[in-house]
C-alpha cells in the first residue's frame, strides 16, 4: 500500500522512480545537488529567497493568515516592536473562538480587536462563522508558486501549488516587520502517487495510510513532501486538499503538489484563473526519499486514540477488535494516570464498535466533496434516536450556500444530522466534546490525548478516532455501529457540480489590505493584556527543574491545553496558569516560586541568602571551584521533556513557560521545528542532552558562561547538576543545535520583542 525508500531517488519525466543506487546503471549523469533543483519545491523556494545562498534561506511570504486564538498576541507583539502597517495581505479569521460561549465578553472582544487592527494596519478580517481559516485561504488566497505563512499548524495549501508553512506567532511578527523566515534548505521527499482511490475511499483514508507509514520513523520530519506521479490526477483538487492538510501530522515542514487541469479548473471556479501555473518536476529531479503510494490499495482507515499515526484499516480493526481495543485501553490508562478511565471493549456490539458521536468538519472534513458524499450516503436514511449523534460543519459560507442550493443540507438534516456553521472548535475541544468515557469518530485533523475536552484531573476522559466522512456517513446510517464505506453503499464516484458564490464574502469580509487607517484606535477588551517585560539572558544561568516528562513525545496540547483555555490566549499571565495543567499540575506553582526569587535577585538580594536551599546550592558550586556571583547568575525554571512540541503551532506552549520565569528547555530532540522556534523567539535556550537526564524535579542545573557561548560554539556546553537532596554536584554536557545569527541574538535579548525593540531603537 505504502512503500518507503531507504535512499534518495531520481524521478524521470515525472513518472519513473529510480533509486539513487541504480542511477549510474540507468545512465543518469546529473549529480543529486544539481538534480535537486528540478523539484517543484526548489523553484518556489528560490523565487522567495532574499539571499544569494540557497543553502541558508531567507524567505519572504506572499500572504499570511491567523485566527482568533493567535492574531491578538501576534499583533500585540508586532505593535510593541514598532508595527506601522501590514506589508502583505494578512488574513484574520475568527473560526476558533467564534462561539463566544465562555469567558464572558472575552471572545467577542478579541474579534472586535481584530477588526480594529485590520482597519488600522490594513488587513483582511473574516468574521465568525463565515469560513474556517484554511478554507478561506484555499478559496481566496492560495495560488500556484506562492508561499503563505500561517499561525496554525495546518497551514497547508500544497494541492493548489502553494508552499504553506504553519509557525508560531513570532515568525509572523518577523514578516510584519519586514524581516525574513530563516531556514536551512530542507530535504524534499517525493510522495509518488499511482493508481486511483477506490469508490468509498476518501482523502482521510489516504492521509492516514501515509501518516501511519512515515510518522514513527520520522521519515519526513521538517522536510517538504512533494506529491508527484500519475495518481495525482486521479483525484479532484478538493479531494487533494483533504489529503494535503493532514500532512501536518507527519511532522513535515510543508507540502506541494504538481498541478494540472483540475487545479486550473478549481482556481477558475473560485474566480482566480490568474492564480494557475503548471507546476511539474523537471525531466530529472532528485528527492531525498520517496513515499510510494498505490492509491488503489488504500482501504477505509481509522486512527484510534491517541495519534493520527495509530491507524488501522477498518476491516483489520473489526477482525481483531477486542485485542486492538484492549491495547487502546492500556494507552488510555497512561493518559488517565489513575485519575480517569476510558473503556472501549464494553462498547463492542455484535462484533462491532458502537461509537457515541461523530463529527465531519473543519479544514480536513468540511469541504464540499466530503460533505456531499456524506449527504449522498444519508439521503433517505437516518442516524437513529439513540445516544449516537452526528454534527457537520461545512468549512465556509460559500460551501454552505452551495449545499443549500443543491439540496444536500435538506438531506443531511432529514437524516437527523445537525448542520452547523464554519467552526474549528471540535478539532481542539471547544465544541461537540464527547461525553465522559465516550468515543467520537471524526473527519477532523487530530486525536491527541487530552485534546477534545478530556480533563483527567477532574475525572473526565473521552477519546477521538479519525475516519473519513464516507465511512462516518455509513456508520451514522447504522446508528453509530462502526462500518467501513464500500463501493456498493452509494454512487461515490459521482462528481456533483460546484458553483462558488462569494456574495457572503463581499457582504461581510473587511478587505483592508493597502488601505491602512493609522488613526483607527484599537479596541481592547479587559482580557487583552500586554506581554510582561522579560530580562535579557544572564551571563550565567541557574535553572531549577520544575517538570520532568519522560513520555516518548509531548504534544503542545499537553504543554498548554486547548479547548477552554483558548479564551485566555490574549492574556499572557492568565493563560500561563494552565501550563502543563493536564500533565503536571504542580509545574505552575513551582515555576512561580522560582520566578519570585529571581525578582528578588534583580532587586538586589543575594541568591545565597534567599533560602536555605539556594544557600546550599551556591555553596556546593563554590566548593567545586566555580565562580558564582549572584549579580550575574540569572535564576529561572527549566522543563525537561524527551521530545516536546508535536502538534499545534501555538507559540503559547513556549510563551507560557517564559512568562512564568522559564529560561530553557532541555530535551533529547524537538518534535517539530516550529516548537523549537517558539522556544527561541520567547528567549529560552533550546538545550539538548544526549542520554538519560541525571536530574530530578527540584534539582538545579548551573550553566556558566551561557551568554558568551551564544557568541561562539554551542555544540558542547559545560553544565553542572546540583542535587536538591544531597547537594552533590556532577558535570554534564549540553548542546544547542544550529541557530542562525538572528536567533542567537533573540535569545540573548531575552525574547523577540526585546530584540525587535532594540533594533528599532525603541
Amino acid at each position: 500500500m505504502v512503500q518507503l525508500y531507504d535512499e534518495g531517488i531520481y524521478l524521470l519525466n515525472g513518472n519513473i522512480v529510480v533509486p539513487k543506487s541504480e542511477a549510474q546503471a540507468r545512465g543518469i549523469a546529473l549529480a543529486p545537488d544539481q538534480a535537486r533543483k528540478g523539484t517543484i519545491a526548489y523553484g518556489i523556494l528560490k523565487a522567495h529567497n532574499s539571499s544569494d545562498d540557497m543553502r541558508h534561506l531567507k524567505l519572504k511570504f506572499d500572504a499570511m493568515a491567523s485566527h482568533d486564538i493567535t492574531f491578538v498576541g501576534i499583533i500585540q507583539t508586532a505593535r510593541a516592536s514598532g508595527l506601522k502597517r501590514f506589508p502583505m495581505p494578512y488574513v484574520l479569521t475568527n473560526c476558533h473562538n467564534s462561539l463566544c460561549a465562555v469567558g464572558g465578553t472575552i471572545n467577542e472582544d478579541d474579534h472586535a480587536f481584530g477588526l480594529s487592527a485590520a482597519k488600522k494596519y490594513g488587513g483582511i478580517f473574516v468574521p465568525p462563522h463565515i469560513a474556517v481559516i484554511h478554507q478561506y485561504m484555499r478559496e481566496m488566497m492560495a495560488a500556484c508558486g506562492k508561499m503563505i505563512l500561517g499561525s496554525d499548524s495546518h497551514t497547508r495549501y500544497g494541492a493548489l501549488g502553494t508552499l504553506a508553512i504553519g509557525e508560531g506567532g513570532g515568525e509572523l511578527v518577523k514578516q510584519l516587520l519586514g524581516d525574513t523566515y530563516e531556514l536551512a534548505y530542507p530535504g524534499v521527499i517525493a510522495v509518488y502517487l499511482e493508481g486511483a482511490p477506490r469508490p468509498g475511499v476518501g482523502p482521510q483514508d489516504v492521509a492516514l495510510a501515509i501518516i501511519r507509514a512515515v510518522f514513527k520513523r520520522g521519515y519526513v520530519k521538517n522536510k517538504i513532501m512533494e506529491f508527484v506521479g500519475p495518481g495525482v490526477s486521479s483525484m479532484t483538487t478538493d479531494y487533494r486538499n483533504g489529503v494535503d492538510v493532514m500532512t501536518t501530522e507527519t511532522t513535515c515542514l510543508s507540502s506541494v503538489w504538481r498541478t494540472d487541469e483540475d487545479t486550473q479548473e478549481f482556481l477558475a471556479t473560485h474566480k482566480r484563473p490568474d492564480g494557475f501555473r503548471q507546476l511539474d518536476p523537471a525531466d530529472v529531479a532528485y528527492y531525498d526519499g520517496c513515499v510510494r503510494v498505490d492509491l488503489s490499495t488504500v482501504k477505509p482507515m481509522i486512527a484510534l486514540p491517541f495519534h493520527p499515526s495509530n491507524a488501522y484499516e477498518i476491516d483489520e480493526l473489526n477482525e481483531n477488535l477486542g485485542d486492538i481495543l484492549r491495547e487502546t485501553e492500556l494507552a488510555a490508562a497512561k493518559v488517565g494516570d489513575g485519575r480517569a478511565k476510558l473503556s472501549l471493549t464494553d462498547k463492542i456490539v455484535g462484533g462491532r464498535l458502537q461509537v457515541q458521536q461523530a463529527v465531519i468538519g473543519g479544514c480536513a472534513g468540511g469541504n464540499f466533496t466530503n460533505v456531499m458524499n456524506a449527504a449522498k450516503m444519508l439521503k433517505g436514511k437516518n442516524c437513529g434516536n439513540g445516544d449516537f449523534t452526528l454534527a457537520i460543519y461545512p468549512s465556509s459560507q460559500p460551501v454552505m450556500m452551495e449545499l443549500a442550493r443543491n439540496g444536500a443540507l435538506f438531506d443531511l438534516m432529514s437524516s437527523g444530522a445537525i448542520v452547523r456553521t464554519a467552526f474549528c472548535g471540535p478539532c481542539f475541544g471547544a465544541g461537540d466534546t464527547p461525553r465522559n468515557n465516550g468515543i467520537s469518530i471524526r473527519h477532523t485533523t487530530r486525536n491527541f490525548p487530552n485534546r477534545e475536552g478530556s480533563r483527567p484531573g477532574d475525572g473526565q476522559l473521552s477519546a477521538v478516532a479519525l475516519m473519513d466522512a464516507r465511512s462516518i456517513a455509513v456508520t451514522a446510517a447504522r446508528g453509530g455501529l462502526l462500518t467501513a464505506a464500500t463501493p456498493e453503499d452509494c454512487a461515490w464516484d459521482e462528481r456533483p457540480p460546484y458553483h462558488f458564490d462569494d456574495d457572503a464574502y463581499k457582504a461581510r469580509v473587511y478587505f483592508g489590505f493597502g488601505h491602512a487607517q493609522p488613526e483607527t484606535k484599537l479596541l481592547f477588551g479587559p482580557n487583552i493584556k500586554d506581554w510582561p517585560e522579560m530580562e535579557p539572558l544572564g551571563q550565567d544561568i541557574l535553572l531549577k527543574v520544575c517538570s520532568k516528562i519522560m513520555d516518548p513525545v509531548t504534544t503542545t496540547d499537553e504543554l498548554i491545553p486547548s479547548g477552554e483555555t483558548s479564551s485566555y490566549r490574549s492574556n499572557p499571565l492568565g493563560l500561563a496558569e494552565f501550563t502543563l495543567s493536564r500533565r503536571d499540575p504542580r509545574y505552575v506553582g513551582r515555576s512561580k516560586e522560582v520566578d519570585a526569587l529571581e525578582k528578588r535577585r534583580v532587586a538586589g538580594e543575594d541568591l545565597a541568602h534567599m533560602s536555605p536551599e539556594l544557600s546550599r546550592v551556591m555553596a556546593a558550586l563554590r566548593a567545586e571551584g566555580l565562580a558564582v556571583d549572584s549579580a550575574f547568575v540569572e535564576l529561572g525554571s527549566v522543563l525537561y521533556a524527551v521530545k516536546p512540541g508535536d502538534g499545534s503551532a501555538r507559540e503559547q506552549a513556549a510563551s507560557c513557560q517564559r512568562v512564568l520565569g522559564g529560561l530553557a528547555n532541555i530535551t533529547q530532540d524537538y518534535a517539530t521545528k516550529r516548537y523549537r522556534s517558539n522556544v527561541i523567539n520567547w528567549g529560552m535556550v533550546p538545550f539538548q542532552l544526549d542520554g538519560e537526564p541525571g536530574f530530578e524535579v527540584g534539582d538545579y542545573v548551573f550553566v556558566p558562561g551561557i551568554r558568551a557561548a551564544f557568541d561562539g560554539d554551542l555544540s558542547a556546553i559545560d553544565a553542572y547538576i546540583i542535587s536538591a537532596v544531597t547537594g552533590s554536584v556532577k558535570q554534564v554536557q549540553l548542546y544547542v543545535a544550529d541557530m542562525t545569527a538572528e536567533e542567537r541574538e533573540v535569545v540573548k535579548a531575552g525574547c523577540l520583542i526585546n530584540y525587535n525593540r532594540a533594533k528599532a531603537g525603541l
